[in-house]
């Protein structure tokens, strides 16, 4: 914990996979969708509950993790095709800054790590509020969005159809829902 002249107080809070998400949608035919999520992953969010502007947040999830409930396309998204999750074991995201703090909104801009290729990334998000569990822990919730095209990151595998367009699109929306549990900054 900080602290400044403003008197801001910033904490330092672990994201609680048990309760977070970290999901993707991506259009497939053209005209349906695929959902998945990463199962393991870590990250770290600090800030300030009453300054939104002092949001950081880094993280890290397994490749190898990738689920869309289809064992056959979740193994082919660990290959050399797209995640090539035996080379590439991590996905990771830090922050360099946020803008645009309009009450409990705001953009978290940052970078994004995918297959040894780094992107800056801006996530639309949400600070849902903060609470204490039955077990006395103090915790935040979280939410935030974007929209990436996969072959910036050399995601690049597809199909063309018969009828014209391609199997799965380059737009991919991530979705993060993040509970995270205060850290006791004394240890």
């Amino acid at each position: 914990m900080s602290s400044t002249a403003q008197d801001i107080q910033v904490n330092t809070y672990a994201v609680d996979p048990s309760h977070s998400r970290l999901g993707f949608t991506v259009r497939h035919l053209g005209f349906s969708k695929v959902r998945g999520s990463f199962e393991n992953f870590e990250g770290i969010v600090r800030l300030d509950p009453d300054d939104l502007s002092t949001i950081e947040a880094e993280g890290t999830a397994q490749t190898a993790s990738i689920t869309t409930n289809d064992e056959k396309r979740d193994a082919h998204l660990r290959s050399a095709d797209f995640f090539d999750a035996d080379k590439y074991p991590t996905i990771t995201f830090k922050s360099t800054g946020v803008k645009d703090v309009d009450g409990s909104r705001f953009t978290l801009i940052g970078e994004l790590t995918m297959r040894g290729v780094t992107k800056e990334v801006e996530f639309e998000g949400e600070y849902l509020g903060a609470g204490r569990d039955p077990l006395g822990n103090d915790k935040i919730a979280l939410e935030a969005r974007t929209t990436i095209n996969r072959k910036d990151w050399g995601l690049n595998w597809n199909a063309a159809l018969e009828t014209g367009g391609v199997l799965v699109s380059e737009h991919v929306d991530l979705e993060l829902e993040i509970q995270a549990v205060l850290q006791d900054d004394e240890a």
